[in-house]
């Protein structure tokens, strides 16, 4: 157990300072965003809207992240990292607040876009910040850090959330929202200043290429799409399938994607220290990742049984810690040699895209065909997903062997 618990400290060990500020606002302003979890439950219960609705809605939230991510990223290539992290937690603070008082569709649909152009400008801009603050060595076990305080965030968050929703109803979890976010740009201002973190000089490229003539790049970016779109099913549509087959409350609920968080923060990074000295390059363990969460699907059709609930939610948890910090490590790496705004900026966009086409769709196919059809169709477009990292892999190692 000592041995585990030392293992465990050290893979956390030779982190910038900086980088473990920039996780800590991370953490708090992704403890605070308990309305999406809840947002597909939201819209179906308080506001009475159908499937569909709910889908127009969802895809409202990834028309808005599509060009908040582009915005975010041309920004930070033009003003800095800094600035457009500031402006994006503050601005989305009262955006969130102001989200509980639009109850139709077309008003919830164009505060949704909105939000989503503000809050998602964040996005490019904190990774390119992370490649600042980070050591080469270092990357994506910083960037792994990161994620385990979105993850942590969020495996309190809907847990928190869903009692809030108990005791105050949803409106609390807008107010919560809005109040994270603007501690977590007065602590940016605070610790993370230019004058107060130092940076990387590397941060800033010479004659840099442009992300969109990387060929390449451009096959992660289509696989990372296909992969987000059956990920982000667990934020939608799965929270539905446990509501209307198993009866589950939001309480319930909130544990179960809370869980996952849980898993992730416990056990993510100390795998991936380990994986990083293997023999695996970063788009195979981007496939494996796949792989498992392809396998999270499968077993949702196999019976009615609820266990297959925790098994499919612990393979998609796997899939997840393997594939996002070396998805995120392969885009970094990718953006050293060019504009690293837009690089990230269509790194987000990716799951921009997924948010618009994969809540929408998985919210039409189980209106139209009902979940057994829609897990295998969620299926399949996994092991799409699963053919194209390995074009990808393969088309690298050609790539690796002319350079």
């Amino acid at each position: 157990m000592k041995t585990l618990f030392t293992t465990y400290i050290n893979s956390f060990k030779g982190l910038n300072r900086a980088v473990w500020w920039l996780a800590l606002i991370t953490l708090i302003n992704r403890a605070g965003t308990m309305v999406i979890p809840f947002m597909s439950l939201y819209l179906t219960e308080d506001l009475c809207f159908d499937l569909k609705q709910v889908g127009w809605v969802m895809s409202a939230f990834g028309a808005g992240s599509v060009i908040g991510s582009w915005l975010g990223g041309q920004l930070t290539d033009k003003i800095g990292y800094y600035k457009v992290m500031f402006i994006s937690l503050l601005l989305s603070g009262f955006m969130f607040v102001g989200l509980q008082y639009l109850q139709t569709f077309e008003s919830l649909c164009l505060g949704i876009f909105a939000l989503m152009i503000i809050a998602d400008m964040f996005r490019p801009a904190m990774f390119v910040a992370l490649g600042a603050y980070s050591k080469p060595e270092n990357r994506t076990r910083s960037l792994t850090l990161i994620r385990l305080a979105i993850n942590l965030g969020f495996s309190a968050g809907p847990a928190v959330g869903g009692l809030i929703i108990l005791t105050f109803g949803y409106p609390g979890l807008f107010w919560i929202d809005g109040f994270t976010c603007a501690i977590a740009g007065l602590l940016l201002i605070n610790v993370l200043s230019p004058k107060k973190a130092k940076a990387n000089p590397e941060v800033k490229v010479e004659n840099p290429q442009s992300a969109y003539k990387d060929g390449l790049f451009w096959l992660f970016v289509v696989s990372l799409f296909l992969f987000a779109f059956v990920f982000l099913q667990y934020f939608s549509t799965v929270p539905l399938y446990y509501k209307d087959s198993f009866g589950m409350t939001e309480f319930e609920i909130g544990l179960i994607l809370g869980a996952n968080g849980f898993l992730i923060f416990i056990f993510e990074m100390p795998l991936i220290k380990w994986l990083e000295s293997s023999k695996y390059n970063k788009e195979w363990l981007i496939f494996i990742g796949a792989f498992f969460t392809m396998l999270s699907f499968l077993v949702l059709n196999i019976s009615p049984w609820i266990g297959f609930v925790f098994i499919g939610m612990l393979f998609m948890t796997v899939g997840e810690m393997v594939a996002f910090p070396f998805a995120n490590a392969f885009a970094m790496e990718r953006a050293k040699k060019g504009n690293q705004g837009q690089y990230m900026a269509f790194f987000s966009i990716s799951f921009s895209f997924a948010h618009i086409f994969g809540h929408n769709a998985g919210m039409q196919l189980i209106d139209n065909f009902g979940y057994f059809n829609t897990w295998n169709v969620m299926v399949v477009i996994a092991l799409l997903t699963m053919l194209l990292v390995y074009i990808l892999m393969k088309k690298k190692q050609k790539e690796n062997s002319i350079t």
